[in-house]
């Protein structure tokens, strides 16, 4: 029998950990060749964890909950036949000297790395206190490495699940206690309470009766709350709006959907038409395809469009087109409905959530006539696509002034004032209600 270490693959560049959501396997249970393992979210997208080989599995050492490092073992996999770890000896032979080729100075090096790890090992920090609480292998190893005491672990208010101490809680600690060592000598122990000392950021407990029910919010829930308010608290929000006559929009689109579906196997929504219009309206005015960063502006020379869509739970995720100023229609509703469909069934890649410059949310889907969205961070804009309506309006002509039922949307633009003044603002979505305006009802698909 062999043993095989199951890690947590890479999923993106900027990915470097994510929380363990579920285990589909128990030990003891059998596995089958890329069967799914473990689910697994970050703080892009939620996904699964296949196995490599087939076996049994006989160690799990991560819990549920848990904070887990790219690259870290999550689990071990008894396998019939030779040495399938991955950590296998091929590895330790390859790298293993010949006695000749050491030198002194490298023998003398070796000795030390020994002592310092024989240190570190001699006082292991326990997987559960004396009080009960309970320390991730993660926070251990931190705590371990950093020289970080049991008594100490105990004192680190934790923001993870229950109380426990997370990756960044212990890692804040850290960098508290070298940065200011004599404000916590100086501090007498039982001033902590004081507000002048440690401004009270809690909210007023609320309430609760018999009949109220609690519901515990999701992951995705707690991410997106805290993106919200870093956002606001980030930007200086100020809003926009217009209202744009789709009139030939709508008519185009009837007229051709029927001939679309059945040349490109594609649905033709309004969707795609507007962002290939937001992609045009961009390129004339690079300077909402921004990002700060400090007192820096970064121009963005790709034009990524974040299309935020719905997921079955009620949450929002933002998938990216890349490059969107460069697809034509056709490519543009491929790439929307993809994204779309994929979002849905929780099937995106955290590399397809990533990058982008400029984000659209489409309001009306919920039968809005108009919204005001929070900027996604660290974008500088978004754009809300408010419901179409049959309104009525005046239409003006050579021969006069009449009445007449065209069709309508108001569009709404937030945007950071620290960066994007009104004029800016206002222009942008003006030339997109132009362009939008001129829509030629005799054109091809």
């Amino acid at each position: 029998m062999a043993r095989f270490e199951l890690k947590l693959p890479k999923m993106g560049e900027s990915v470097a950990e994510a929380t363990i959501t579920s285990w589909l396997k128990e030990v003891g249970d059998t596995i089958e060749l890329d069967e799914a393992v473990v689910e697994i979210a970050t703080d892009k997208v939620d996904s699964e964890v296949p196995s490599e080989v087939e076996g049994t599995l006989v160690e799990i050492l991560f819990e549920k909950d848990e904070v887990v490092a790219v690259g870290e073992t999550i689990a071990v996999i008894e396998t019939e036949g030779g040495d399938t770890n991955n950590n296998a000896s091929a590895n330790t032979s390859a790298s293993a000297p010949n006695k000749e080729e050491i030198k002194p100075q490298e023998v003398a090096e070796v000795e030390k790395t020994i002592e310092k790890a024989t240190e570190i090992v001699a006082a292991p920090i326990a997987k559960t206190s004396d009080s009960g609480k309970f320390y991730s292998p993660l926070v251990r190893n931190i705590a371990q490495t950093e020289g970080i005491s049991m008594d100490e672990l105990e004192n680190i208010s934790g923001t993870g699940k229950d109380g426990r101490v997370t990756k960044d809680d212990i890692l804040s600690y850290i960098e508290n206690k070298d940065n200011a060592p004599q404000k916590q000598e100086v501090a007498k122990p039982k001033v902590a309470s004081n507000p002048s000392d440690k401004p009270v950021t809690k909210a007023a407990p609320v309430s609760v009766n018999g009949e109220d029910e609690i519901i515990e919010m999701s992951r995705m829930g707690k991410l997106i709350s805290k993106h919200m308010v870093d956002s606001v608290q980030t930007s200086a929000h100020v809003q926009s709006f217009i209202e744009i006559d789709v009139t030939n929009i709508v008519k185009w689109r009837s007229k051709v959907k029927d001939a679309y579906f059945k040349r490109e196997g594609e649905k033709l929504t309004f969707t795609p038409i507007l962002m290939q219009a937001v992609a045009s309206t961009i390129k004339k005015y690079p300077l909402i395809n921004i990002a700060v960063d400090g007192d820096k502006i970064i121009k963005k020379k790709n034009i990524n469009l974040g299309m935020a869509a719905a997921l079955p739970d009620g949450n929002l995720i933002v998938p990216v087109i890349k490059n969107a100023d460069q697809l034509n229609l056709v490519g543009m509703t491929k790439s929307v409905n993809d994204l779309a469909n994929r979002a849905r069934n929780n099937a995106l890649k955290p590399d397809e959530i990533q990058g982008g410059t400029y984000t659209v949310t489409n309001v009306g889907s919920f039968g809005s006539v108009m919204g005001t969205p929070i900027i996604n961070q660290p974008q500088v804009a978004i754009l809300a696509l408010g419901a179409i309506r049959k309104v009525p309006a005046v239409i003006e002509t050579p021969e006069g002034d009449f009445i007449g039922i065209r069709q309508k949307m108001f569009v709404s633009h937030s945007y950071d004032h620290r960066v994007v003044n009104g004029a800016l603002g206002g222009m942008f979505i003006k030339t997109l209600k132009e362009t939008l305006e001129a829509w030629d009802v005799n054109q091809d698909f």
